[in-house]
């Protein structure tokens, strides 16, 4: 009588969207729970968006020109849209550094391990993200409304806004998953976050009049999925300055149009790889 040796089979993932979302929550609420006992995270987050609301507020308010007004009443309003935008796009580096560190101290593989789904780990962190995302938001606009600035439009407009910032705020924050997936240290996910941000956001509308620049230049903005946002946000949230046309190109004549469909675009593009990247990665 012959013996046999019974297999044993690995934990498998288990399918279904409801399962996905529980999965994806389950490690939202791990990655929260981890953030609310590292407060400094959030503090150190808030500090630069505060630096930056403060200097280009009172440092070049008065000197820059935006449509036919020079006064900081008028850049500060213009330049708020540009400072929130900076903000979720710049937790795109802090997303990246997070994930880099699970898998440097071997956190994924676990995670990889047990029986969940594929996408769930990613999923998840991101959520989490955004969750930080919207705290450093409604404080920096606390900051804003006390150095001056104010919207013009109706509370379902100005919430549009902020939703827009959200979603393309979480679009990046998958641009972050692939960097994080991709590199071996957390420090090489921050500078690797970083490096590609600062052209995307200064070589926009964001904090001077796209139609200064040199043409290739002003195309480049114009065409920016950041400028999009910002240009939807000061729409929706009444802050174009006096006498600003809005430049031909079509993102900026239909900035809330071209803002969602920029956001989904790389939502669904970075998703994709970030996923497929954490299949593979070891």
């Amino acid at each position: 009588m012959s013996e046999t040796t019974p297999r044993l089979a690995g934990p498998q993932p288990r399918g279904g969207i409801a399962q996905s979302v529980t999965d994806s929550l389950v490690i939202a609420r791990r990655n929260l729970i981890r953030m609310s006992r590292i407060p400094e995270m959030i503090i150190f987050g808030l500090i630069q968006p505060i630096m930056f609301v403060v200097l280009f507020t009172y440092v070049f308010g008065g000197s820059i020109q935006v449509g036919s007004a020079i006064s900081p009443e008028a850049y500060k309003e213009f330049l708020m849209a540009g400072i929130f935008a900076q903000t979720v796009t710049f937790a795109t580096a802090g997303a990246g550094a997070g994930i880099a560190d699970d898998m440097h101290k071997g956190l994924i593989d676990r995670f990889r391990s047990l029986p969940m789904a594929r996408g769930a780990v990613l999923t998840g962190r991101t959520l989490a993200d955004l969750v930080q995302t919207a705290l450093t938001l409604a404080v920096l606009a606390g900051v804003a409304l006390i150095v001056g600035w104010r919207t013009h439009e109706n509370i379902g407009k100005v919430l549009l806004g902020f939703g827009l910032l959200l979603l393309l705020g979480y679009a990046f924050s998958w641009i972050g998953a692939l960097i994080g997936l991709s590199v071996r240290t957390p420090e090489a996910a921050t500078s690797g976050g970083l490096i590609w941000l600062f052209p995307l956001t200064f070589i926009s509308n964001a904090f001077v009049d796209a139609s200064n620049m040199p043409t290739v230049l002003r195309t480049i903005a114009e065409w920016n999925p950041f400028s999009a946002t910002v240009q939807a946000c000061r729409e929706l949230f009444g802050n174009l300055p006096p006498g600003f046309q809005a430049p031909d190109a079509w993102p900026m004549q239909h900035p809330i149009i071209a803002s969602v469909l920029w956001s989904v675009l790389i939502l669904v593009v970075f998703r994709t790889l970030a996923v497929r990247k954490y299949r593979s990665a070891v």
